[in-house]
């Protein structure tokens, strides 16, 4: 609270929060605004009486509740996100990629290009698959087939070419909030969607559809336990396991260098929210497969039956399985010991009591694998109490896949305000700089 009045009191940080405020206000309308050719009075009743949890519900928690209102900006930032991670993916696959990576900042540009080219492919095919599940009626489990009253060839094309933009103008005003504004845009963006849909679904539990079938108790309850976990997410995600690093002087023409004493920043949660969306997404695909099925068929009823609901023993034995895997396989991907390893020796930097090169390798695969092993229990026991919760109180309304929105909601609350506060301090100085510059001149 303190960084936030510091902030507003400073003319330029006001500038930028009023920036981001506008933003957020051109991205909230466009989720409301329906994309042509669909019947809005059809939206509304569809989406007052189903849902969704599959991968269409993914998409819709990511995009704030437009996905479902088929909005200009239905597709919301799911593609961006998944573009972003499939380019991380590639770089172990596609040698150029890594190359670029280790160029700098001009090679990170032309990976961020790379990324934009993906972004608006995966808008297309998303797009056609939810403007066709919409045609079709899949889309809310065939109950409403009246979404697209004119359903030629080209309607549906205008469709998918105006969520197409909306999704490449998200994705500018995204960059211009990280440029213009405070904090990363693109997260500041999922963590507003994500809020829209959030908040209002957990005070369903208490209030209910009509103010009558809702539970106070089991309202406060979740609640309480909800800032609990967010409070211990705080905790994991600022907490860092610091391993020292020495540096030897090293005589460059007639300076000295080196001889300093620093560490090196390992996360407890290297893998951040990557795993949970992974696990998810996978789990989310054989049920959107089995929509398009026959419903009386063996393999279909099978899928409704354990992978349709999050709360069934086989949904929360895969989806452990799978935040296991990929906490440890994303974070092989990330960080590399070998070339951590490599940059400290070309610059005269050793671990104390670890020989330079292939030992301080092997010392650091060796602490990632114990970070990983309890970072992993960490995303477990993040990702499956709030559906544990759900069971114990037997809610009807399902937390938006609950942990989740709590890693999304504190990483990037935690991001925001730690990029607040140094900007803050930042133009602190500044100012104190340019007060006292005539009596340094000596004007």
């Amino acid at each position: 609270m303190r960084t936030l009045i510091q902030a507003f009191r400073t003319k330029e940080l006001r500038k930028k929060i009023f920036f981001v405020l506008g933003m957020i206000i051109i991205y909230r309308i466009g989720a409301f605004i329906p994309a042509p050719g669909v019947s809005e009075q059809a939206v509304r009743e569809c989406t007052a009486s189903t849902g969704s949890e599959n991968f269409i519900g993914l998409v819709n928690l990511f995009s704030g509740g437009a996905m479902l209102q088929l909005s200009i900006f239905a597709l919301g930032v799911m593609p961006y996100i998944t573009a972003s991670i499939v380019i991380q993916l590639l770089r172990v696959v596609i040698p150029r990629f890594e190359t670029l990576h280790k160029e700098g900042q001009s090679g990170e540009a032309k990976l961020t290009q790379y990324t934009r080219y993906l972004t608006i492919g995966l808008a297309i095919l998303q797009s056609t698959t939810i403007v066709v599940t919409a045609k079709s009626g899949a889309l809310f489990n065939y109950q409403c087939p009246n979404i697209i009253p004119d359903g030629s060839i080209w309607t549906l094309v205008v469709m998918v070419l105006v969520m197409t933009g909306g999704t490449g103008l998200i994705m500018w005003m995204a960059e211009l909030i990280t440029e213009k504004g405070i904090g990363q845009g693109m997260s500041i963006l999922i963590f507003l969607s994500i809020c829209s849909g959030f908040l209002p679904q957990l005070w369903q539990i208490g209030y209910g559809t009509n103010g009558s079938d809702g539970n106070w108790g089991k309202f406060a309850i979740v609640t309480g336990v909800l800032l609990v976990i967010m409070v211990f997410v705080n905790y994991v995600e600022l907490s860092q396991r610091r391993i020292p690093v020495q540096y030897t002087r090293r005589m460059i023409g007639r300076k000295m260098y080196g001889g300093s004493s620093t560490y090196l920043p390992l996360k407890i949660n290297m893998s951040g929210v990557i795993p949970p969306i992974f696990a998810s997404s996978i789990l989310a695909i054989p049920t959107l497969i089995a929509q398009f099925g026959k419903s009386d068929a063996g393999w279909v009823q099978w899928i409704n039956t354990n992978l349709a609901n999050s709360t069934t023993l086989w949904y929360i034995l895969l989806y452990a399985l799978m935040i296991v895997f990929f906490t440890f396989f994303y974070t092989e991907i990330t960080f590399n010991p070998d070339e951590t390893a490599d940059n400290m020796k070309q610059y005269g930097g050793f671990i104390p009591g670890i020989r330079a090169g292939n030992a301080t390798a092997r010392y650091l695969k060796y602490v990632i694998n114990r970070l990983n092993t309890v970072g992993a229990v960490y995303l477990l026991f993040v990702a499956l109490l709030p559906t544990v919760l759900i069971m114990a109180l037997n809610l009807n309304t399902q937390l938006p896949f609950g942990g989740t929105t709590i890693l999304i909601i504190a990483g990037v609350g935690l991001d925001t305000l730690r990029q607040a506060k140094a900007q803050t301090e930042q133009y602190q100085y500044a100012g104190f700089l340019f007060e006292n510059n005539e009596h340094i001149e000596g004007k």
